[in-house]
């Protein structure tokens, strides 16, 4: 099974908005962007909302056939372990596999001198076409990162593995995860770890590596954008020169996981592709679940009253739901309105202060972030919330889809 070039992975946590989602990319096709979508939906997720990747696969099956979508399309089993991928083997077709708690885990001394040993070409002055100085590692470099990075790469085949004997064949697309982790990986490293994939005979065909910069939960990226500019560029010619040293995958291809919103990164990336002819991946995770808010204080009455009510628990449970996603979040809890102001608000005033456009003045990131993490409280809600997810479709459905075509395929991949 092959990922196309271009791809975009959409969370649906309500399993409510593939039709919207999908409608995004015939937009994107139309206007000449070949883009195939990529549901994804973690086990957190599943747990938190009660629901099975059966539900997703369902949801997604319904859109592509009422749609009469005929290319290809994928369903995510996000960010899984040992621990969790067995729910998602039937209906998936798509496997990320998370390695980043097993980053600076060492493996056995043996296996990293056998690693070394295998690997002479590593150790010296390396040039990548597309990289403007050649790197100069020595074997301690290769030691080190190693023990940094092997027994990550080691787990990940451990996980491949089992999918494989749990589903009976490799007929899937396998991503490597490494973006959860404290410091991003260098060109030198990334083509270290690219070796040990090889080693492993791991048919992934994309990684997310860590980039340099804030990558928080459903705003704009905070970092030095010429500093990723240069790393998105040197990565994709460390993955270029891989491909052809050590015959990994030819349509392997990196993957910008919490790809939601970066607005601020999206010129880099797009004319980084232009440039090199390269594909990407792009994880848009949860925005949707706030385009659904969005569309509901947009419609107004009672809608908006829920929509109200979601940020009064959130702000009240902020504490709660904030802790699993620290590393992925920075609220500032002085600029959160209380829930009597946004009672007292608009349906224009709650729909500018969450919809992501910098330059409003009522828009407010703070806002917005625990909102996103805040997607328990609906979940809590049950029928009530899917149930005015249906009543108000149509303006639902309309800013999901203007989301991720005006906000994330037309800049990233049409300009």
């Amino acid at each position: 099974m092959q990922l196309p070039k271009f791809s975009l992975g959409m969370g649906d946590r309500f399993a409510h908005q593939a039709k919207a989602q999908l409608q995004a990319c015939i937009l994107g096709a139309e206007a000449g962007a070949d883009v195939a979508p990529v549901w994804n939906k973690s086990n957190r997720e599943h747990l938190i909302i009660g629901s099975e990747p059966s539900g997703t696969r369902s949801a997604a099956d319904a859109a592509v056939k009422e749609l009469g979508w005929t290319k290809p399309y994928f369903l995510d089993a996000d960010h899984i372990n040992l621990k969790t991928y067995e729910r998602f083997v039937a209906p998936c077709d798509f496997f990320t596999i998370d390695v980043a708690d097993n980053i600076g885990q060492k493996s056995d001394d043996a296996e990293i001198a056998k690693f070394v040993a295998r690997h002479p070409e590593l150790i010296g002055e390396i040039t990548i076409p597309g990289i403007d100085k050649p790197f100069s590692l020595d074997k301690a470099f290769v030691e080190k990162t190693a023990k940094q990075f092997l027994a990550a790469v080691q787990h990940a085949a451990e996980i491949y593995k089992a999918v494989v004997d749990k589903k009976g064949n490799e007929d899937f697309v396998a991503e490597i995860s490494m973006d959860e982790t404290d410091a991003p990986q260098t060109p030198p490293e990334l083509l270290i770890i690219l070796a040990a994939i090889a080693d492993e005979k791991l048919p992934i065909q994309t990684i997310a590596p860590k980039f340099t910069g804030r990558f928080n939960k459903g705003v704009d990226y905070v970092g030095d954008v010429p500093q990723f500019d240069k790393e998105f560029r040197e990565d994709l010619a460390t993955i270029a020169y891989a491909i052809d040293k050590y015959g990994l995958p030819a349509n392997l291809k990196l993957s910008v996981h919490s790809g939601s919103d970066k607005f601020s990164i999206y010129q880099s990336i797009r004319e980084a592709l232009k440039d090199t002819g390269a594909g990407v991946h792009v994880k848009t995770a949860g925005t949707t679940w706030l385009e659904e808010l969005i569309g509901l204080a947009e419609a107004g009455g009672d809608a908006l009253a829920l929509a109200k009510e979601v940020y009064a628990e959130a702000f009240a449970h902020s504490e709660e739901l904030c802790a699993p996603y620290a590393t992925v979040i920075d609220i500032k809890t002085a600029n959160l309105p209380s829930p009597e102001t946004v009672n007292g608000w608009t349906s224009e005033q709650y729909v500018r202060a969450l919809r992501h456009d910098e330059n409003d003045e009522q828009y407010n990131p703070d806002l917005r972030q625990l909102l996103h993490v805040g997607f328990k409280v609906a979940a809590k809600m049950g029928a009530r919330y899917t149930d005015a997810l249906e009543a108000n479709e149509a303006v639902v459905a309309r800013n999901v889809t203007t989301n991720l075509f005006d906000r994330h395929i037309k800049p990233i991949f049409i300009g």
